[in-house]
This record gives structure tokens, sequence and C-alpha cells, in this order.
């Protein structure tokens, strides 16, 4: 398994007061990162998921029909789970990676039922890049304040969103992000939210 090291992850000593929030702990909690087989961009996955193991989180990796995964730029990682097996109720948080291979899961119905019941079920939910755009389709984002990649923005609003273009962006417990360069903002604001459950 390839692991990239990028800029501006939080280490494991700087813990507290990171992005003004204080004494963030996520021991016992679990979350699902889902990326697509193929295209999935990699600091959408990497950066999130270093955050929040930094903060004590469990994370496992899924996607559809594979056992590893290449990222747009090159990494590849290996796929804890099948979307097909996959028990939302052994999850804490349910984070909709980006890059274009999202795409994938647009329509993908068995995709669409678990954001939905992830939601239904209080689940703390993210989604960055044009992954949003999954929540929009499964009926999830009438009258919420959310962000994605530019090309999503249509979709969004058609679904009854209201698109603000922040690099990050949070309704009750749905957060959104913009692309790659907010990935770790994007983390730590699921991070902030699954800390106060």
């Amino acid at each position: 398994m390839l692991v990239l090291l990028t800029a501006g992850c939080v280490g494991d000593k700087e813990k507290t007061n990171v992005g003004g929030v204080e004494s963030m702990d996520l021991s016992g909690k679990n979350i699902l990162m889902i990326i697509a087989p193929e295209n999935f961009r990699d600091e959408e996955l990497l950066e999130p998921k270093k955050v929040f193991e930094d903060y004590g989180a469990s994370v496992t990796i899924a996607s559809r029909g594979v056992d590893s995964a290449r990222g747009m730029l090159g990494a590849i990682v290996t796929v804890d789970e099948d979307i097909s097996m996959v028990d939302v109720d052994d999850f804490d948080a349910v984070v909709f990676v980006g890059g274009s291979g999202a795409s994938v899961y647009f329509q993908d119905e068995e995709v669409l039922n678990l954001a939905k019941e992830s939601y239904e079920k209080g689940k703390v939910i993210g989604a960055i890049c044009i992954a949003p755009s999954i929540l929009a389709n499964a009926g999830l984002l009438d009258s919420k304040k959310v962000t994605s990649f530019p090309s999503e923005k249509e979709n969004l609003e058609a679904h009854g969103a209201e698109y603000t273009g922040a690099d990050v962006e949070q309704d009750e417990k749905i957060i959104t992000g913009v692309g790659p360069h907010a990935a770790t903002e994007f983390g730590l604001k699921i991070t902030e939210a699954l800390s106060q459950e």
C-alpha cells in the first residue's frame, strides 16, 4: 500500500487548539470513508483520514468491487469492505470522497440508500468535491447550506440546496467540502462534529 505524505496534516502531537477547537477526541468512534474504485481524489481521502486517526478514530475504507483502489494522483489504497457489505450501524460517520471517479455513485441505488439510511439514523455525513451530488441525488440536501466543486452547483441547487461555494460548509450533521485544497479543514470539521456527540 502506497502512503503519501501530505503537507498541512495534523501531527500526532498537535491535537489541541487545531482550527480553534480544543481537546477533540474521537477515541471509540468509527468512520466509514467511501471511495470510487478508481480516480478518487488522493488528498480528499488521505488528509481527512490522517486527521481522523490522529484524533483516535478507527477508519474503514469502502468501495465497489475491488480489493484496492487507485487515486487520480496514483495513491493505491487497500479497500477494507465492499459497499454491498456495509452496515451503517457500525459507524458514527460516513464520508463520501470526491475525485472524478465519484460520479460512478451518482445513480447507484445502493449508495444512495446508504446515504439516506445514514441520515435517518443521525450519523455525521461528509462529502467533498463532486461527492455532494451523491447526497443531493439521495434527497438529503433540500434547504441545506452546502458547498462542492463548482461543477456540481447546478445539480445541488436543482435538488433544493443552498450552494455557498465556501471551502467547507456545515448544516446540522451534513458537512461538505469544495475540493482538495480544503481536505484537511473538511476532516477537522467532521472531527469537531463527532467530538461533540
